[in-house]
This record gives C-alpha cells, sequence and structure tokens, in this order.
C-alpha cells in the first residue's frame, strides 16, 4: 500500500510543480492571475473498521484555485490601456464566433473599422447619448466613427474613471461613443480559463452582473496604464523549493518500500 500512496504524493507534487511553473512563466503576462493548488487527504474504511485503527492512503488534488487580487499597475501612456481599478472585469465579444469572454488585460486599440479590440475580441460598451449619458443597459460593441456628423475626421480618443469614451475630431468637437461595461460574478473562481488573460462564464462562476465604472462595488477606469501579472516571483520560488522537496520526499518513500521488499524476497529465497 505503501507504493501507491507515495505514489500518488508524487503526482500531487508533479501538479504543484506544473500550476507554479505556469505562474513563474506568467510573470510578465498583462492581466494575468495567478493559481494555487489545495490538497485533500484521502481516508478508506468501512462501517465494520474500527476508527482508531484507519490509516491514510495518500492525498488527492481537490482544487486548482484562482487568485484574483490586482496586479501591481504599469503607466504606459496609451490612453486606450486601460486597468479596472477594482473589481470587474471588461467584457469583450469574438469578432468571429460571438463568445463572450472577460478579461483584466485592458489592452486595447482600435482596427480598421473604428472597433476597440484586443486580441480579435471587441470591447463591449453601455450606449450613451453624445454627452455620455447611459442610454441602454444592454452592452455593445464599442466602435469609433471615422467622420462626425460635420464630416471632420477622427483625431483621438479619451476614457474617462466612469469608463465613458470620448472620441474627438478635426473640427475640435467631443462625441461619446459608449461607457465601459465591467462584469463582476458570483463565484470568480469558477470562471474557466481561455488562454491571453481571457476567462469565460461557467455554471459554477454564475451568469455575468454588469455595472457602470465607479459605482457601488464596481471599480474605476485608469486609462494610459495597464495591470500586470498578480504573480510574486519570491512567493513562487519558496513554493517550487517546497514542491520540490515534496517530491523528493515521496520518491525517497518509494524507494524505501522498495528496499523493503526486496530484503522479504531476499530472505524467502
Amino acid at each position: 500500500m505503501s507504493f501507491y500512496t507515495s505514489l500518488n504524493g508524487l503526482k500531487n507534487a508533479q501538479t504543484d510543480l506544473g500550476v507554479i511553473s505556469n505562474n513563474i512563466a506568467n510573470a510578465e503576462t498583462n492581466g494575468f492571475k495567478k493559481s494555487t493548488v489545495a490538497f485533500s487527504d484521502i481516508v478508506a474504511g468501512s462501517a465494520f473498521t474500527n476508527p482508531k485503527l484507519l490509516i491514510g492512503i495518500g492525498s488527492t488534488v481537490e482544487a486548482v484555485n484562482q487568485n484574483f487580487k490586482q496586479g501591481p499597475v504599469e503607466q504606459t501612456g496609451n490612453a486606450l490601456d486601460l486597468v479596472v481599478n477594482g473589481d470587474g472585469f471588461f467584457t469583450t465579444r469574438s469578432a468571429v464566433t460571438g463568445d463572450t469572454l472577460y478579461t483584466r488585460n485592458g489592452a486595447f486599440e482600435i482596427d480598421d473599422n473604428g472597433y476597440l479590440m484586443r486580441g480579435g475580441n471587441r470591447l463591449q460598451v453601455f450606449p450613451t447619448d453624445a454627452t455620455g449619458v447611459v442610454s441602454g443597459t444592454t452592452p455593445q460593441s464599442a466602435q469609433v466613427p471615422a467622420t462626425n456628423a460635420a464630416g471632420a475626421q477622427f483625431a483621438g480618443v479619451t476614457v474617462g474613471k466612469n469608463g465613458v469614451i470620448t472620441a474627438s475630431y478635426a473640427d475640435g468637437t467631443n462625441t461619446a461613443i459608449g461607457m465601459v461595461a465591467l462584469a463582476t460574478f458570483i463565484a470568480p473562481g469558477g470562471l474557466r480559463q481561455e488562454g491571453s488573460a481571457n476567462w469565460s462564464a461557467t455554471g459554477l462562476s454564475g451568469v455575468a452582473t454588469y455595472g457602470q465604472p465607479d459605482e457601488g462595488y464596481y471599480g474605476s477606469i485608469l486609462s494610459g496604464a495597464l495591470e500586470r501579472s498578480n504573480v510574486d516571483l519570491s512567493e513562487e520560488m519558496v513554493g517550487l523549493i517546497t514542491a520540490q522537496r515534496n517530491f523528493q520526499a515521496n520518491a525517497k518513500a518509494i524507494d524505501t518500500a522498495t528496499q523493503i521488499s526486496q530484503t522479504i524476497i531476499n530472505l524467502r529465497t
């Protein structure tokens, strides 16, 4: 039995090493959230087993938990680099599949059709009138018109603390094109990682609840900056050493069990 108990320990240590390695590999990934492994013990016995004689048979991975603590903020000076300063996710929608994704990486840019994009996904905003007053609660793709009603060319864009995106034009006029729609979840730990610092909703996370930036518990929007990974390399290196020692200890237990078995076999022969 000691073989399988230690083998479980080896597998768990390997999982821990894999999660820590992924954290370290993404220490420079904007909007990345680190993960930690939670373990639980395994005990086997029947109703007729004396509880004072129960022996554990190892451990198993209970969950790989995501940590959504906010990462450090790096100033970039780019007006379309956005940070959610508090709770909430940017909502994006794939231009190809229409799938809705959520992210903390606000490195957006304008494509040739005027849409605010990141990695092929369009930023979702609440519709507003020209002054920035919200006129609807259904998020839609943010699009900057190339010209305004007077025919003046697009000159630039700014994003306010309240999430209102304002386009400026060559004739000196400004027009609001929408307000950033922030999403929150009752159980964000249940979100599914999709890569590229994107998440999708699942039955465990619950559906998204949308709100306006800088209202209630929704964070404000900081323009000209990006949220970096929340991975602490010093902490991860300590965890890496601990996981390595755990792996080595279980490997040593298997080696010891092998030596004992070999000794018994030699006695019998």
